[in-house]
């Protein structure tokens, strides 16, 4: 049952745990498409543009949502596109199982926050590969890499 009680936790969540899982997400797109000589324009939040780092751009609501644009891949194939769709879940992944490991091996404790980190790791994972377009029609990961499957090529380059 949620508590009063709950309500420190609940804001860690929502200001915390979930946007370092965003940026996670993220971070594997990146990577992936850099790998593939991407150009790459990622964000973090929605809104008014607080700031810039590199090629990452932070928003005013930065616990919202994240994207990750890319272009002019040197290695233009399909399985370039599809990994890059899934560099995303397979960072978070990578992460779990990391946190897991070191819990395991005792070098981090366990606590709350990892397991809520691995909590929504595991729920951006799921979600990100659930095929579906948004109200903007922007495609989920999943129904990326279906596009990408189904018609050769990258039909939206955005997370």
């Amino acid at each position: 049952m949620f508590t009063l009680n709950d309500i420190p936790m609940f804001f860690v969540n929502f200001f915390i745990i979930l946007p370092i899982v965003t940026l996670v997400h993220e971070a594997g797109h990146v990577l992936i498409a850099r790998l593939f000589g991407g150009k790459i324009k990622f964000c973090i939040g929605s809104g008014r543009t607080l700031f810039h780092i590199g090629s990452l751009e932070i928003k005013r609501l930065y616990f919202m949502e994240g994207w990750c644009q890319y272009r002019e891949l040197k290695y233009n194939k399909t399985w370039a596109h599809v990994a890059i769709y899934l560099g995303g879940s397979l960072f978070n992944l990578i992460v779990i199982l990391l946190i897991n490991y070191l819990v395991a091996s005792k070098a981090i404790p366990v606590t709350l926050f990892f397991y809520q980190f691995t909590y929504f790791s595991v729920y951006f994972i799921f979600f990100s590969l659930l095929p579906f377009r948004n109200d903007d029609g922007r495609p989920s990961d999943g129904m990326a890499v279906f596009d990408v499957l189904r018609y050769g090529k990258s039909v939206d380059p955005i997370d």
